[in-house]
């Protein structure tokens, strides 16, 4: 019999005759244990994660706050296992401030989580942060005085994605582009409602997530089309970033282009849909579907900028451990993105295709990664 540690159930501890009877039945075991052990290595090493086996049935209040909504989630940890306990989404539109919502969130509830960490779409500073695409300026310091909870803190969302990657499995992601296997920075770019990046710096051993700005960058024409574009965008909504292009707004105001400025037909249908849904949405879905020619220029010009801005950020990061596309858009428009035209605009750039083409390209099809991200500072980051 089997003497000292051994991973194995005792019915699988053989004597010596009976060793070569019993390896068929050693096989799925060894199988099954492999895969445990390949699923753990495929885990991001981000910075802290020594600190995960620290945390015993600690609970942390997680947000990712967007322009549009906030999703908050209370979250009991013990290492490496995770138990929501409750969630909610909220619309931004039906409240004044994120203390507000914190605030219903946690009343009525005797658990009181041991910190808050909430992910924002903006520039944090000094625990603040002004929501451009809300209009919103969020404190912690408030946060912290309406909940009575000490540990509160405010992270950027694209930050809090970088985090999330410590929780992301092989499961979780769709391969754009294969690349090949380098060591070093990586970085991520997540168009939604704004357009989000950021980066993570490699030290040899962990990922360290950082914010940036990066998205309120100037957009850079080539053509004559983006060069009529640019001066659509300085007429009707001021400065053309990349924010503002590859942005659900800036499909829609491409698609007013086109119709305004190049005039493609709009019709009829589509402007009846325009008024019962989001008519980003709509303009995506119809491109698709095939359905309208205005619909599927508008995004063969979306998805050709988010391309170039996704080459842009690999060179700026030198981002050769890879490049993770995140955010409510790409996931919709899969389609449109696992296409010989998305590749061909990420590898036409000054003189670095070499370079951007080694970069794997990774899209996070987990919605939560934000989430998760800032479950993940909180427990891990705040002590």
């Amino acid at each position: 019999m089997c003497t000292g540690y051994c991973l194995l159930p005792t019915e699988y501890c053989l004597r010596p005759t009976d060793r070569k009877a019993g390896y068929k039945k050693l096989i799925p075991i060894f199988l099954k244990l492999f895969f445990i052990l390949k699923i753990k290595l495929t885990v991001i090493p981000i910075i802290y994660s020594d600190r995960l086996q620290q945390n015993k049935n600690k609970t942390v209040l997680a947000g990712d706050l967007g322009a549009t909504k906030v999703n908050l989630a209370l979250y009991k940890i013990n290492g490496r296992d995770i138990l929501i306990i409750r969630s909610r989404q909220y619309y931004c539109r039906e409240y004044g401030s994120l203390k507000e919502i914190v605030q219903d969130f946690v009343k009525g509830h005797d658990e009181k989580p041991h910190s808050i960490c909430v992910g924002v779409a903006g520039a944090v500073i000094d625990n603040k942060a002004g929501i451009v695409n809300l209009g919103w300026m969020v404190d912690g310091e408030e946060v912290r005085i309406a909940t009575g909870i000490d540990n509160v803190a405010l992270i950027n969302d694209l930050e809090a994605n970088a985090y999330g990657l410590a929780y992301l499995q092989d499961e979780d992601m769709i391969t754009i582009h294969e690349g090949e296997k380098h060591k070093g920075n990586m970085a991520i770019i997540a168009p939604g409602t704004g357009l989000g990046e950021a980066g993570l710096y490699w030290d040899g051993k962990f990922y360290h997530p950082f914010a940036t700005e990066g998205g309120h960058c100037d957009f850079s024409p080539r053509t004559d089309v983006d060069f009529e574009l640019t001066k659509y965008f300085l007429q009707k909504e001021g400065i053309p970033s990349w924010d503002r292009v590859i942005s659900g707004p800036g499909i829609h105001t491409i698609y007013n282009f086109l119709r305004d400025e190049k005039k493609f037909e709009e019709p009829e249908w589509l402007k009846e849909e325009f008024d019962e849904e989001n008519p980003s949405a709509a303009i995506s879905e119809a491109a698709i579907n095939n359905k309208a020619a205005i619909c599927v220029e508008t995004m063969q010009l979306f998805t050709r900028y988010f391309a170039r801005e996704c080459s842009n950020l690999v060179l700026k990061m030198k981002a050769t451990g890879g490049l993770f596309l995140g955010g409510g858009i790409p996931p919709k428009i899969l389609q449109l993105i696992q296409t010989k035209m998305f590749i061909d605009n990420y590898f036409d750039c000054d003189r670095q295709q070499d370079l951007v083409s080694l970069v794997p390209i990774k899209l996070i099809r987990n919605d939560k990664a934000a989430l998760l991200g800032a479950l993940y500072y909180g427990a891990c980051a705040m002590e």
